[in-house]
């Protein structure tokens, strides 16, 4: 699961830096996927939208098994 995280990941990351930001997954428990965000996403109005729907939707249609995405 990790593994497939990590290329979702590795595929938006460079969007994401574009804007002076950052992304990298913590872990992955019970299906609960745990994001750290970085850089200006950290105080961004839009992290929410960007991580919780697009980023982490692309993650449960792609990695079965994962309910839900967090930031921290």
């Amino acid at each position: 699961m990790e593994e497939k995280v990590e290329v979702i990941l590795k595929k938006v990351r460079p969007f994401i830096q574009l804007h002076g930001g950052d992304v990298n997954l913590v872990g992955i428990k019970k299906g609960v996927v745990t994001l750290r965000v970085e850089g200006v996403c950290v105080d961004c109005p839009l992290a929410d939208l960007t991580y919780n729907k697009m980023v982490g939707n692309l993650i449960k249609e792609e990695v079965p098994g994962i309910k839900k995405v967090i930031l921290i």
